[in-house]
């Protein structure tokens, strides 16, 4: 006689389970410059953290112009502390950051569909601040690559996945740029992006520029 199956183990009471699900939201997206059909290059810039697309757009005008600039925003907003009515926006934060990564990667490759841009068109990324570790996370995994990716005032995540990228990524140019009083990107940090890059077989162009945590205009309009 076979024996019957041993009956399932109910759960304790009040035992709780983590699922993930995927939802449709609707994310926000700014544009400056010529046409995607009619850009010499598409310029793709990641804001940093607490900050929002509209106002972070201004400050890289010197991008548009003859090429397209897309400013994507972040899709956790929130209130920022110390400033009435403040709202600023993140790419991620440390809880459930491998989920988060995955839907800023898949995010991002859905701006660049929608955009429809002829396939020749050349892609230019600049992450700026807590942008630039999207910026390589979008640039190893993502659905397109770059010609360039400029981290300014920002650096290499040290948790990018080498194995799965280090291929695409020695095809990419990668510029730092970085304000000399810095204080979220002093000289170690730099060393430490540049060196990891360097390890991979990735030599960066560095640039430094007086300042501090700010974009600088004339560098802007040299990557222009």
């Amino acid at each position: 006689m076979t024996p019957s199956a041993e009956p399932a183990t109910p759960d304790p009471v009040g035992a709780l389970h983590t699922t993930h699900l995927t939802v449709p939201r609707t994310a926000r997206v700014v544009t400056a410059g010529a046409l995607p059909a009619r850009a010499r290059r598409i310029w793709y810039a990641l804001h940093g953290y607490g900050q929002l697309a509209s106002r972070f757009a201004n400050d890289l005008l010197p991008l548009a112009g003859a090429d397209h600039l897309v400013v994507p925003e972040g899709l956790s907003r929130f209130y920022l502390r110390g400033e009435a009515g403040g709202i600023g926006a993140s790419w991620m934060t440390r809880e459930d950051r491998e989920v988060e990564i995955q839907d800023h990667v898949r995010y991002l490759d859905a701006v660049h569909a929608h955009l429809t841009p002829p396939p020749e068109t050349p892609v230019r990324v600049l992450g700026f601040s807590q942008g630039a570790a999207t910026a390589c996370r979008w640039a190893a995994y993502g659905g397109l690559q770059p010609e360039q990716v400029v981290l300014w005032g920002g650096g290499v995540p040290p948790d990018l996945d080498w194995d799965r990228a280090s291929d695409r990524m020695r095809g990419i140019r990668f510029t730092l740029v970085t304000g000399t009083s810095d204080p979220f990107m002093p000289r170690d940090a730099v060393d430490r992006s540049a060196g990891i890059l360097r390890g991979h077989g990735i030599t960066p162009d560095v640039v430094w520029f007086a300042g501090g945590h700010h974009f600088e205009s004339g560098i802007l309009k040299e990557l222009a």
